[in-house]
C-alpha cells in the first residue's frame, strides 16, 4: 500500500520550504566546469581571513580525543563567555550555530495558540521556526529596508509570546542604536520574550552602537544570541550562545539537544575568544573591504542599501537573477534575495581585496551581457 508520507507530517512542517544556504564551490565547479582555485564564495557572510591560528591549535588538541564524547555542559566555554561578558554561567546556553538556539527558544516558549512577531526582510529562520511549531507569524513591514521597531511594538497582542529582532539584520544589514533598542524594549510587556539576534555585532563599532549584554539586567525577557560564525571565523564549527536571565536559560538547557556543540567547536570556541588581535583584524579588513564595495558600486551606478555588518545588499535591477547567473559562470558566488521580497537585490559578502576586485569586474561584465542598469 502506497503511504503519503509528507501528508503525514504536522501542519506546520508541511507548509516549510527547505532554507537554501550559499551554493558551496564544489557545486558550482561541478555545474560549470570550473576549476574550484578560480571560484570565489562571497554568499555566505563568512571570515574571509581564514580560522584564528588559536582556534586552530585547539582544534588540533581537540581531535586526540574523538573517541570522547564532548562536555555536554560546555563549561570551559561557559566559563570564557562568562569572563568576557560579566554574566553568569546560569544565563548562558550554547548551541549548534545560532539557528539552534533560535528554534530551541521557539519550541519552549510557542505553540499553536502563539503570536510570533518579526519584521520584513528579516532573516529566513524566524518566519521558518515559527512555520514549525505551528505558532501564527506577524510580519510587520519594514521601514527603509530595517526592522519598524514601533510597529513592531504596536503590534504585539495578548497571543504575542515571542519577537525575532536582528541587529544588524540580515541580509539588508540595517541597525539601530542602542537608544533605539531599549526605547523599544521599554514597550514591550514583560511576559513577551524579546530574541535579540546579534549575529553580526561584533562588526559594529560606531559610538552608540547596541549592546544587547548591556541590557540584560534591566530587562529580563530580552535573549541575546549570538554566533562564532561570522567575526569570529568558524563558520564550519557550528556554535552559538545565548545570553538571558538564569530562569530563561534553565528552560532552554532542558529542551536543547545532549552534545549539541561538539568537542572540537567547544575547544576552538573556547580558544578563540582569547584572539582579540584575530578579532581586530576582521573588523579591519571589513571596514576596508566595504568601503571598496561602496566605492565600486557607485562606480557601476549600482544602489545599495548601507551595512553594518559583513556584507552589502546592492540594487542590480529586475534581471538580478541573470546578473547572478552570470557571476557564477566568472566564478563568483553571491547571494540572491528574491527569497526574502527583494527580487532586484544581490547580497555580496565582504571578501581579501582581490576578491572584492573580482566581483566587482564580474559584475562589470554581467551588467554589459544582460543590458542591466542601476
Amino acid at each position: 500500500m502506497s503511504v503519503d508520507y509528507q501528508s503525514l507530517a504536522v501542519q506546520g512542517v508541511q507548509a516549510l520550504s527547505p532554507y537554501q544556504p550559499g551554493k558551496p564551490i564544489e557545486e558550482l565547479a561541478r555545474e560549470f566546469g570550473l576549476s574550484p582555485e578560480g571560484i570565489i564564495k562571497l554568499a555566505s557572510n563568512e571570515n574571509p581571513l581564514g580560522p584564528s591560528e588559536l582556534a586552530m591549535a585547539a582544534a588540533g588538541r581537540a581531535l586526540a580525543e574523538l573517541c570522547r564524547y564532548p562536555d555536554g555542559n560546555g563549561f570551559a566555554l561557559k566559563q570564557a563567555l562568562s569572563t568576557r561578558f560579566s554574566v553568569s554561567p546560569e544565563q548562558i546556553t550554547l548551541g549548534n550555530g545560532s539557528n539552534d538556539i533560535l528554534e530551541v527558544i521557539a519550541r519552549c516558549y510557542a505553540d499553536g495558540s502563539a503570536e510570533v512577531i518579526y519584521s520584513q526582510y528579516a532573516f529566513a529562520v524566524y518566519p521558518l521556526v515559527t512555520q514549525a511549531i505551528g505558532a501564527r507569524g506577524v510580519c510587520v513591514p519594514a521601514k527603509e529596508w530595517g526592522h519598524d521597531l514601533d510597529a513592531m511594538a504596536d503590534a504585539v497582542t495578548d497571543a504575542t509570546r515571542l519577537i525575532f529582532v536582528a541587529n544588524p539584520n540580515n541580509p539588508t544589514g540595517t541597525v539601530h542604536t542602542a537608544a533605539a533598542i531599549e526605547a523599544f524594549l521599554r514597550r514591550i510587556p514583560a511576559r513577551v520574550l524579546v530574541v535579540l539576534d546579534e549575529a553580526y555585532c561584533e562588526f559594529m563599532v560606531d559610538e552608540g552602537s547596541a549592546d544587547g549584554v548591556a541590557l540584560l539586567r534591566q530587562f529580563p525577557n530580552l535573549i541575546v544570541v549570538r554566533t562564532f560564525s561570522k567575526a569570529w571565523g568558524l563558520a564550519a564549527l557550528r556554535v552559538g550562545y545565548a545570553l538571558s536571565h538564569p530562569a530563561i536559560a534553565d528552560v532552554l538547557n532542558r529542551v536543547r539537544q545532549p552534545f549539541n556543540v561538539d568537542a572540537i567547536a567547544l575547544s576552538a570556541a573556547t580558544a578563540v575568544l582569547a584572539d582579540d588581535a584575530y578579532l581586530e583584524r576582521s573588523r579591519a579588513v571589513n571596514s576596508a573591504g566595504m568601503t571598496q564595495l561602496e566605492t565600486g558600486f557607485e562606480r557601476l551606478g549600482l544602489e545599495f542599501i548601507p551595512s553594518a555588518g559583513n556584507f552589502i545588499a546592492v540594487r542590480v535591477g529586475e534581471r538580478a537573477a541573470d546578473i547572478n547567473t552570470s557571476l557564477l559562470r566568472q566564478g563568483v558566488i553571491v547571494r540572491p534575495v528574491a527569497g526574502y521580497g527583494m527580487p532586484e537585490h544581490l547580497r555580496v559578502s565582504v571578501g581579501l581585496a582581490d576578491e572584492n576586485d573580482k566581483l566587482l569586474q564580474a559584475l562589470a561584465v554581467a551588467l554589459n551581457e544582460v543590458g542591466a542598469g542601476a
